[in-house]
């Protein structure tokens, strides 16, 4: 339970958490994750930066032990959600003369948030400004303001001595390993991926524009909230360039659930018409498909293609959850299709398209069977997959 060295004056003093599968509840953890947290000393004062997750609380105070640390005077708070915060009021308890520094939008949610120690409260925290800066004596750490990213009061640290820059969640991954740098592993990229999928993707826009406020900074070193720190930082920059901003790929998703084999046969028939016309194509069974999976798809795909049997009347719940998860990541997606089987009627075409407001998706004419898919289905999926391939070469319009 040490802490570990990452350069002169700055130690690693966070948690992995190999054995955890899911995260919020919702968002699937194949690989773990870690909680980092890290320390800047000094030649005068001591920084925290972060903490973890409540469950590993005793883990960030042995390796804080592990230092021999007198006092901490600055408890970085980089971002309210627990597994950053979690353990705030523990590290008050060990070192109460430290001082938690946050955004001011920060502040409250803290309070909201966390049990301080009794009478610690409002005066343990102070705010920070936008690029407002503290001085620990031979390093300086510099706060800058980036909201939205991924919740309203998320900020950044740089310290230009060091070179290095902590992001909050912004570059993460949750990715478990005991190294401490990705140098250069396509895995912790992959997870990085996932990672803006699953969490960041929404947030694309605001990524966007506050992206310019790096490039004048020389950073050497990024030192997410998750997983292991990148010492190759282009690596992370450009795909994250690519994720937030370049086009969509010549890539459709294919998502369904089939009850009695009719609408499995369409996503068959459908595949192999997309694919003999050179559009790539990403097939999920959503009986048991992982939705982090589905979520990094989406990240290049420029067409969503939803098949669903209808029930009582709509499509498939698991389809319809599919759909709003989309609705909720808002990726660059262009095109919307939907397909399916039937009994005698519904409005499952409908309802799915209203559950995907935000994406502004072209929507391309279904193709629904009734019962059994026969000749005049197939036939229709493959003008689908012909209309698609035809979108998908033609140029993106600015």
């Amino acid at each position: 339970m040490d802490a570990r060295k990452m350069a002169e004056g700055l130690h690693w003093v966070g948690a992995v958490d190999w054995d955890r599968r899911l995260f919020d509840a919702l968002i699937p953890l194949p690989d773990g994750t870690s909680y980092n947290a890290y320390v800047v000393q000094g030649t005068e004062k001591t920084a925290l930066l972060d903490t973890v997750d409540p469950a590993m609380t005793q883990v960030l105070l042995k390796r804080l032990d592990s230092l021999g640390l007198k006092r901490i005077d600055h408890i970085v708070a980089h971002h309210a959600e627990q597994d950053h915060s979690g353990s705030i009021p523990a590290v008050l308890e060990r070192y109460p003369m430290a001082q938690v520094l946050c955004t001011p939008k920060c502040k409250p949610m803290l309070l909201d948030l966390l049990e301080f120690p009794e009478g610690r409260a409002e005066g343990s925290i102070r705010t920070m400004e936008d690029g407002e800066s503290v001085d620990l004596g031979g390093r300086t750490l510099r706060f800058i303001h980036f909201p939205w990213v991924h919740w309203p009061e998320t900020m950044l640290t740089w310290v230009p001595e060091l070179k290095t820059l902590f992001p909050c969640d912004l570059f993460g991954s949750h990715y478990a390993t005991n190294a401490l740098f990705s140098s250069g592993s396509d895995s912790v990229l992959l997870g990085a991926k996932r990672y803006y999928a699953e969490i960041m993707m929404p947030f694309r826009a605001a990524i966007v524009k506050n992206r310019g406020r790096l490039a004048e900074l020389d950073i050497r070193v990024i030192a997410p909230s998750h997983g292991p720190a990148y010492d190759d930082p282009s690596r992370i920059l450009d795909a994250y360039k690519d994720w937030t901003a370049g086009p969509p790929k010549n890539l459709a998703v294919v998502a369904y659930i089939s009850m009695h084999d009719s609408t499995r046969l369409m996503a068959d028939h459908l595949v192999e018409a997309l694919t003999g016309r050179g559009v790539a194509v990403e097939r999920f069974d959503l009986e048991d498909s992982d939705i982090g999976k589905l979520a990094m798809s989406l990240v290049d795909a420029q067409t969503l293609i939803l098949g669903t049997p209808t029930v009582i009347g709509g499509p498939h719940p698991a389809v319809a959850y599919a759909a709003v998860l989309a609705n909720l990541l808002k990726p660059k997606a262009r095109f919307a299709a939907v397909f399916g089987s039937y009994g005698w009627g519904g409005q499952a075409v409908e309802t799915l398209a209203k559950l995907l407001p935000a994406l502004k998706l072209e929507l391309l004419p279904p193709v629904l069977a009734k019962g059994l898919p026969r000749g005049p289905e197939f036939k229709a999926l493959d003008r689908l997959a012909e209309d698609i391939a035809a979108r998908h070469s033609a140029p993106v319009r600015a």
